[in-house]
C-alpha cells in the first residue's frame, strides 16, 4: 500500500480519472427498450469452465494503525480473550470466513521491514518508526513467528510480501531459509531456539512491493532486472515450492504489465500483481456521509475493474499465451477519508452498503476472470480501508463487507458458469451503468449459486433467470440490503446491515424469477 505522498496521489489522479472515464461496456448488456426495473440473467449451467480459486478471496494485513496492534495483537497479558497474545474474536469470526491465505507485512511497510527485528524475545526487539503510516513506534512485538502463528489459527495460507526496496538479496534468502529449512543451517537452528521445531510451509512469495512508488521509485526496466536477481535467490527448501510473485502495475499503468512480462525470467516469476483502489484521490470523501452521487460514483469506479482487468490479461497473454503467469490482485477495495477525530495516517474507516456493493461487484468480475487472476487481497482485514472487521478495544462488529465475503463462499473452487445479463441502465448525470450484476457457479455437488447485486439506490428490479441445460427443482437464498445507502454496523448497533432469508426468487418455467430490491447483495442456491 502506498504511504499518499504528493507525488504518489498525482500519479494516481491520472489513474483515477483515466480509469473514471466511461463505464466498461462488457459486464452486462444494457437494453434501453426494457421495462425500467426488468432483466434478464442467462445462466449456462450445462456448461461449466474454469475453477474460481477460492485464493480471489484473501485479506491483507499491514502494520499500519490499528490493523496488527489491538486489531489482531493483543499481547499475552491482554485481558481481551486471546490464543499467545491474537485476539480469539477476530480469529473465530475470520475462520468462518474460511479466509483462504493472508497477506503481510504490507504494503509500503514491507519494504522497509527488516525481518529480524521481528524475532526472538520480544523484549530484545528493536524499536523502530513507522515512516509511512502516523510515525508511530513500531514494536516489532509481531513478527514472523506470531504471523504464522496467526495464519496457522486461521488455517489459511501465508502470503508474505519480502523487501526489495530497502533490503537485500541476502535478506530475503536467509527469511525464506529461516522459515522452510528443516534443518542443516544456522538459521534453521536459529529458529529452532526460537520456538518452533518443525519448519513452516509457505507458498506465496512477493519480491516487493509498489517499487514503482514506496517500494523505490523504480522504472519497470530496472525493476524487472531487480526481480529476476531477488528471485533467483529465492530457493525451494525440501518439499515446500515457492509461487514468487512480481510487483506489478499502479492500476491502469499497463506499460508496467507489458514490460516486466516481457523481460521476466519465465522459469522464476509465477504471478504478477496489480493494484487498484474504488477512489479519487484528489477528493476521496466521507465513508459514511454521502448522497446519491458520491454512491454512484464509487460503483462506476468499482465497476471499471472489469476493463481493468481485460487489459493487463492482454498484455499478459502477449507474452504468455498458455496463461502460467497468474495474475495477482492483491491490493484492493475503497478509500475514503478517514474518520474525523483519528490518526490520518491510519486510514480508519466506516463500512456502509456501499462497500457492501463494490465488495460484491469487484468479486463477480474475479469470478470472470479466475482463468488468469490467481489470487486477491481486499484491503485490509482490520482496522483499516475497506475492512471485513472494526475493532474498540475489546469490541467486535462485523462490516457489511465481512457479510458479502461470508455470503459468496459458496463459490470457493467452485466452476464457473458462463452467463449473460441484459440490465436496465442506471443513469446520473449522463453517465450509466448497468443496474444489475451477476455471476455464477456450480460446486462439487451440482448446485448452482448465483450472486447478484442491484447498484441501484432506490430502484427494484425483476430479474428473470434462465437456466440453460438445467432444470430447477427448488430455490433458496439470502439478501442483504439496508433502509438507507449509509448504513453501517457500530459498536452500539452492531447488526443494522446483516444476511437475512431471501424469499423474493420462484422457479417459474425455464429458470426462475427474482425480485431483487434495490441497494442489495442477494446469493441464490438452485438445486
Amino acid at each position: 500500500m502506498s504511504a499518499g505522498k504528493p507525488t504518489r496521489r498525482q500519479f494516481n489522479a491520472a489513474v483515477g480519472a483515466a480509469i473514471g472515464a466511461a463505464v466498461a461496456p462488457s459486464i452486462s448488456r444494457s437494453q434501453t427498450t426494457m421495462p425500467s426495473n426488468s432483466a434478464t440473467l442467462t445462466v449456462h449451467a450445462d456448461a461449466p469452465q474454469h475453477k474460481i480459486s477460492r485464493h480471489l478471496y484473501g485479506h491483507f494485513a499491514e502494520h499500519l494503525g490499528r490493523c496488527i496492534y489491538e486489531g489482531i495483537w493483543v499481547g499475552e497479558d491482554s485481558s481481551i480473550p486471546h490464543t499467545r497474545g491474537i485476539r480469539n474474536d477476530v480469529v473465530s469470526a475470520l475462520r468462518n470466513l474460511k479466509i483462504p491465505n493472508l497477506r503481510w507485512p504490507g504494503g509500503c511497510f514491507a519494504d522497509e521491514y527488516h525481518w529480524r527485528d521481528g524475532i526472538g524475545p520480544r523484549e530484545k526487539r528493536p524499536r523502530r518508526i513507522n515512516t509511512h503510516w502516523g510515525g508511530v513506534t513500531e514494536p516489532n512485538s509481531f513478527g514472523t513467528h506470531e504471523f504464522l502463528d496467526l495464519c496457522e489459527q486461521l488455517g489459511c495460507e501465508p502470503y508474505i510480501s519480502g523487501n526489495v526496496g530497502s533490503g537485500t538479496v541476502r535478506e530475503m534468502a536467509e527469511w525464506i531459509e529461516y522459515i522452510t529449512l528443516p534443518e542443516g543451517s544456522s538459521l534453521a537452528d536459529e529458529r529452532r531456539a526460537n520456538g518452533r521445531e518443525k519448519p513452516w510451509k509457505i507458498r506465496f512469495w512477493g519480491v516487493g512491493n509498489e517499487n514503482w512508488g514506496c517500494g523505490g521509485h523504480m522504472t519497470p526496466e530496472y525493476y524487472v532486472n531487480e526481480f529476476r536477481r531477488y528471485a533467483t535467490y529465492c530457493r525451494n527448501y525440501g518439499d515446500n515450492k515457492l509461487y514468487r510473485i512480481a510487483c506489478g502495475a499502479n492500476g491502469n499503468d499497463y506499460r508496467w504489465t507489458d514490460v516486466v512480462m516481457e523481460k521476466r525470467a519465465a522459469n522464476l516469476m509465477h504471478g504478477i500483481s496489480v493494484h487498484y483502489y474504488t477512489t479519487i484521490w484528489e477528493h476521496k470523501g466521507s465513508a459514511t456521509h454521502f448522497e446519491q452521487p458520491e454512491w454512484f460514483r464509487t460503483l462506476s469506479l468499482a465497476s471499471k475493474l472489469q476493463e481493468l482487468l481485460a487489459k493487463h490479461i492482454a498484455m499478459m497473454d502477449k507474452h504468455d499465451p498458455q496463461k502460467r503467469v497468474g495474475l495477482v490482485l492483491d491490493e484492493w477495495g475503497t478509500w475514503f477519508d478517514v474518520e474525523p477525530n483519528t490518526n490520518p495516517g491510519f486510514l480508519y474507516q466506516q463500512n456502509t452498503m456501499r462497500d457492501a456493493l463494490v465488495a460484491g461487484l469487484s468479486l463477480n468480475i474475479l469470478h470472470r476472470h479466475a482463468d488468469r487472476v490467481s489470487m486477491a487481497n481486499i484491503a485490509q482485514v482490520v482496522n483499516v480501508l475497506q475492512a471485513v472487521i472494526l475493532t474498540e478495544k475489546e469490541k467486535m462488529v462485523l462490516t457489511p463487507t465481512y457479510h458479502v465475503f461470508e455470503m459468496f463462499k459458496v463459490h470457493h473452487d467452485a466452476k464457473y458458469l458462463a452467463s449473460e445479463t441484459e440490465s436496465p441502465t442506471y443513469e446520473v448525470k449522463g453517465e450509466s451503468m448497468p443496474q444489475v450484476n451477476a455471476s455464477a457457479s456450480t460446486d462439487e455437488k451440482g448446485k448452482v449459486h448465483v450472486s447478484l447485486c442491484n447498484l441501484h439506490h432506490e430502484q427494484a428490479a425483476t430479474v428473470r433467470c434462465v437456466l440453460r441445460g438445467m432444470k430447477a427443482s427448488q430455490v433458496s437464498g439470502r439478501v442483504l440490503t439496508t433502509p438507507q445507502i449509509n448504513t453501517f454496523n457500530a459498536f452500539d448497533a452492531p447488526e443494522r446491515a446483516k444476511p437475512v432469508e431471501f424469499n423474493g426468487a420462484k422457479v417459474q418455467g425455464d429458470g426462475l424469477a427474482v425480485d431483487l430490491p434495490a441497494k442489495s447483495v442477494v446469493v441464490l442456491e438452485i438445486s
